[in-house]
């Protein structure tokens, strides 16, 4: 079954599901309506499901390649003490590759050379998606250009319009009671783990060490939506100076107007349906969760081989789409709970006793149980698009 579609949405979801559809027979065009398409953004890990759909989608082996593999780091307090160490050959043993770091926009980059140029067109800002006849959608913009396809696939983020109108009584994304502080260094950095996370009270900071000696780091912090600071950068120094090494030297590191602030929302509300008519939801569209599980972008990459596998195998795209829902919408579901579970048990927990409680279970779990409990997300078998 061949047929066509409109992709709106030009991040990873949206490009993973044009190589996935084109893989298929299917022809794609990716509608972004930014009128360049930038390698923005700080960086990314990837675990093995996620790496596995990149597989599937015939990019796998060129991203790692640009990435490095988590061996060493763990969880640690703000004084610098373990409370869990990573233990990346366990993992690699159990699932079959490590998590691996990469700079979202060599990511990003690696996915829009794996499509034709003319797949991609940009500044097409889609403001109106409907059913025109049966079978077909039409996808407009603002000025009067217009796309008819056998299936759209929206994959417009957090904020998707396209969301807003399947489901106009859907309360949409909330903010998670976090904000998060993120940058790529300038300067190369010596780091002796592939992977941190450290947590404060209200606070998590993290970074991710690549392989041309340059780390991405990020802070959490539990603050109001809105909140923002005249000088991003020196509010960090002010909150984590005191913080174990190498967080000062990763600061340090790092210019000031390279520093990305954004407020952490998520789709608290399920959606019903990742499917109507011939409408998919893919990503963040569909299933905006937080970062405090390292998921969003491999549910992604999930949705994508997910969907391209369904239109290739089921007799009509009607059916497929319904064996999509059926399939995605419990996992990615379940895995956003887990998410946010993971950050009321982490970087949002402030009192003291419940702080002390919980890094002592830390510390006493042993290494195989953490690492049980990590392959309930990680362990994902992709259905074969060839």
């Amino acid at each position: 079954m061949g047929g066509t579609a409109v992709v709106v949405g030009g991040g990873i979801g949206g490009l993973a599901a044009a190589i996935g559809l084109r893989r298929i027979g299917w022809e794609v065009r990716v509608v972004e309506r930014a009128p360049v398409l930038q390698d923005a953004g700080a960086g990314i890990s990837l675990a093995a499901n996620g790496l596995r759909a990149l597989d599937e989608l015939g990019v796998g082996e060129a991203v790692r390649s640009a990435a490095r593999g988590q061996y060493s780091g763990g969880t640690r307090t703000p004084a610098g003490g373990w409370l869990t160490r990573m233990d990346g050959a366990l993992l690699e043993e159990a699932v079959g590759t490590p998590i691996v770091g990469i700079p979202r926009a060599t990511l990003h980059r690696l996915l829009r050379e794996a499509l034709p140029p003319d797949a991609l067109p940009i500044g097409f800002d889609a403001g109106s998606v409907r059913q025109t006849a049966p079978g077909t959608v039409r996808v407009e913009d603002g000025r009067g250009e217009a796309l008819e396809a056998d299936l759209v696939v929206a994959a417009d983020g957090i904020g998707s319009r396209i969301r807003s109108g399947l489901f106009p009584a859907h309360p949409g994304p909330v903010h998670s009671g976090s904000t998060v502080l993120r940058a790529l260094t300038e300067e190369t950095v010596d780091l002796r783990t592939d992977f941190e996370l450290t947590w404060g009270r209200g606070a998590e900071f993290g970074h991710i060490a690549f392989r041309d000696g340059r780390a991405e780091w990020h802070a959490v912090l539990s603050l109001p939506a809105g909140t923002r600071f005249p000088d991003p950068l020196a509010e960090l120094r002010r909150r984590f100076h005191d913080w174990h090494d190498p967080i000062p030297a990763l600061l340090d590191a790092t210019r000031p107007d390279a520093v990305l602030h954004h407020d952490i929302g998520e789709l608290r509300t399920p959606l019903p349906s990742y499917a109507v008519g011939r409408i998919a939801l893919l990503g963040d569209a569909a299933h905006a969760m937080t970062p405090h599980l390292g998921q969003g972008a491999c549910q992604a990459l999930e949705d994508a081989v997910t969907l391209a596998a369904a239109l290739a195998t089921a007799p009509t795209t009607d059916v497929a789409l319904a064996r999509y829902d059926a399939e995605r919408r419990p996992r990615s579901q379940a895995v956003a709970r887990a998410a946010r579970q993971a950050g009321r048990m982490g970087q949002q927990l402030s009192h003291p006793v419940a702080v002390t409680l919980r890094n002592t279970a830390m510390r006493l779990t042993p290494s195989r149980a953490a690492t049980r409990m990590i392959l309930r997300h990680h362990a994902w078998t992709p259905p074969r698009l060839r």
